[in-house]
This record gives C-alpha cells, structure tokens and sequence, in this order.
C-alpha cells in the first residue's frame, strides 16, 4: 500500500473556522508528539512561525498551552524541549525534613549553586531568631538543582554564633543540616508556612520558569532543643514538588470496624 502523502503543517489550521490559531496549532503539535515526531528535538518559535505560516505571538500561545499541560518546558533565552519525566518530590508534612535528603530519596542527584555565604547583620531577620537587630548572622544563598535543573532557590539566616564555622563549607554538593550535625547543633523541629506566590522576574529567570508561574514559597524556624537556629526562606518549583499529610481522624469521630464499611458511608458527602 502506498504511503499517503503528508500534509504540509500549514494546510493543518483552518483560517476559517472560530477555533483560535493557536489552540489548533497546540493541538497539532501534540499530535505530532503522539505520533512520534520531534524524537531529535523540539522546534524553535521561528522554525513553527515558518512551518506553519503563522505569527510568532501564535506560537507563543500555543507553547504556552503545551507548558501549562506539562508537554514541553521552555525558559528566556531558551528553545523549547520535551518536559522531563522526573519524579516528583513527595514531601510528608509535620516532620523536621532536608530537602536535599528528600530529592536524594527519589533517586534525583542534588547539587547546589551557591549565590551567597556571608557575615553580615539584619535588623529584619534577627528578631525571628529572638536576637538583637544587630546581632550578625551567617546568610546562605542557593540555587538547588535536582539532576542539574533548577529546583529551589533558597535563602537561610543564621546566628553568627552557629553559622560562622560553616563559612569555609562547600555547600555545592552537602546539606546544611548535614554540616549543622557534624558542629554538634542538629536540627530538631521548628515551624514552617507554605503559601503560593508569584516569584519575581529574577526568581522566574533563576529557577528557570515561563512567567508568570507560581512557586511555593516555604518559611522555616528551624530549632534545636527549642532554640531557634535558622530562619529560612525557600522557593520551590510547584511542578517538582508536593506536599502530603496523613489525615488523623476528627475529634470525636470514631474509625468503623476494619471490613465493615456500612453502605451508606459508601455516597461521597463532603461537610
């Protein structure tokens, strides 16, 4: 049987239709994936204007639509490419967790770029460490990567007192609390927030994100036997990493017999 002629990806979009260009042309593209296509690469934004006979504000749309359903990952500067198949990181809320332990635990090698480490007073960050706004503090700045991408952009304060032993570490490739062990300080509880935000251009560029796309952004009181011994500001990639919790029952509420669900328990209802 003769092979059918291919259609140019230009004849693909109809121009007559109330179906944006750009959503015909995301479509398009993901069926060429699904059909095996781009096993060498992923086309550029100027390669797709020209394949396709459309303007560059059309492909940015429909590559927009490709990021946001996980197809491909794109970043300033940087051609488009198939989204990575990595896991992603689970971290079980309630516990004093590393996340560089966490990214080991799936398999992923961690490595750090280091922004920052120096001494230096901050008359914001002390007082949430209980000390005087004058006291110094040791200031740590990362770059976490996950297989040599950009996972979390990470900020830690410390009290002189703790963190000036760690100024010569090379924290490229260790953990802090790892480090904060080895003096004798572990890290032992504390408190943390999580919320979604929307990093800066800076930290969409750092982290290698399309703006606008929103990060977690996690405080931290780190303790050791109830003292404060680090106060830490992280951005996280939301696309890498999820919370989880185990839900305890209710106050008052009672588990039914194991086996012995009753019917009725069977339709969803949600208070």
């Amino acid at each position: 049987m003769p092979e059918l002629p291919r259609i140019p990806p230009a004849a693909r979009l109809d121009r007559h239709t109330n179906t944006p260009l750009w959503r015909q042309l995301a479509a398009d593209l993901r069926d060429r994936l699904d059909g095996g296509e781009f096993t060498e690469g992923f086309p550029g934004e100027v390669e797709l204007g020209l394949q396709y006979s459309v303007s560059r504000h059309t492909v940015r749309e429909a590559l927009r639509q490709l990021r946001a359903d996980g197809v491909i990952s794109t970043g300033r500067g940087r051609r488009p490419r198939l989204a990575a198949l990595d896991p992603v990181i689970a971290q079980p809320t309630g516990i004093a967790y590393s996340l560089f332990s966490s990214v080991e635990a799936c398999g992923l090698v961690q490595t750090s770029v280091v922004r920052v480490l120096t001494l230096r007073a901050d008359g914001v960050i002390a007082p949430r460490l209980g000390l005087e706004e004058s006291t110094p503090l040791v200031h740590l700045e990362r770059l976490r990567l996950a297989d040599d991408r950009p996972l979390a952009l990470d900020r830690v304060w410390l009290p002189a007192s703790i963190g000036e032993p760690l100024l010569d570490v090379d924290f490229r490739r260790t953990s802090l609390y790892e480090e904060l062990a080895r003096t004798g300080i572990p890290v032992t509880g504390g408190q943390e927030t999580v919320r979604a935000v929307i990093p800066s251009r800076a930290e969409h560029d750092a982290l290698d994100l399309q703006p606008p796309s929103a990060v977690f952004s996690v405080e931290r009181t780190g303790t050791s036997s109830g003292v404060p011994v680090e106060w830490r500001h992280t951005l996280i990639r939301a696309d890498r990493f999820a919370l989880t919790s185990t839900l305890d029952p209710r106050p008052g509420a009672t588990e039914p017999p194991s086996g012995d669900l009753a019917a009725s328990a069977l339709t969803p209802s949600f208070g």
